[in-house]
């Protein structure tokens, strides 16, 4: 029998056993507990705490990124000059949709996802170099096949507040012909890309390939 069925003595696993721990406290000590009274709120906040969309944003929690305004400085070049796919994300802040094609480096931008574990690693670090070069690196995050609330929240534990645009269903991903994150596009002046998929970066190999392939020499 699997791990996950139910039988005598055997407690409800995972997310069910969380809500049953929720409504418990809720309800307070036993001794008031009265199931003619309690037995329908305590079902309905059950239903409500077990099925919320996980997909839907959370409109009192704020965005921890930096919105995407910076980012009409980087189109000042003609259009057709880069070699970045024409593609247009939203700005997870809200507001327009950006045109990646119309991006101009120096710039680096990084496809992460929350659930991506080497994502999780340099993350971090993208940030890192965004505080490390701004004026001279434009530093951009494209949060793919992820959900919105998982994003933002690792991004506000982790002092991640680089622009960043949200591409639920990994469109910028297929368009640089890539099938798995991270994936770290580089873009130099000229509008030529290099596209890096690999292991997580390091500060090291990061500062390299900035240097290499933007032009930018990163300090500190």
């Amino acid at each position: 029998m699997s791990s996950d069925s139910l039988g005598p003595g055997r407690r409800v696993p995972g997310a069910v056993r969380r809500c049953d721990t929720a409504d418990a406290r809720r309800a307070g000590p036993a001794r008031w507990f009265n199931p003619s009274l309690w037995l329908v709120p305590s079902v309905a906040l059950l239903l409500a705490a077990c099925t919320t969309s996980v997909g839907t944003p959370d409109p009192e929690r704020p965005s921890p990124f930096a919105d995407c305004a910076i980012l009409a400085a980087a189109s000042s070049s003609p259009p057709g000059s880069s070699d970045l796919p024409d593609v247009s994300l939203p700005c997870f802040t809200g507001g327009a949709q950006v045109r990646i094609s119309d991006l101009r480096g120096p710039a680096v931008i990084n496809l992460w996802g929350s659930w991506c574990g080497p994502c999780r690693q340099e993350l971090p670090l993208m940030q890192e170099l965004a505080d490390a070069t701004s004026g001279r690196l434009r530093v951009l995050g494209v949060d793919t096949r992820d959900d919105r609330d998982a994003g933002a929240s690792f991004a506000a534990d982790h002092g991640v507040t680089m622009p960043t645009l949200f591409d639920r269903d990994q469109e910028l991903l297929s368009a640089l012909g890539r099938a798995s994150l991270p994936v770290t596009v580089f873009l130099d002046a000229q509008g030529k890309q290099f596209v890096y998929t690999g292991k997580a970066l390091d500060k090291l190999t990061l500062g390299t390939l900035v240097r290499t392939h933007t032009g930018v020499t990163v300090t500190g």
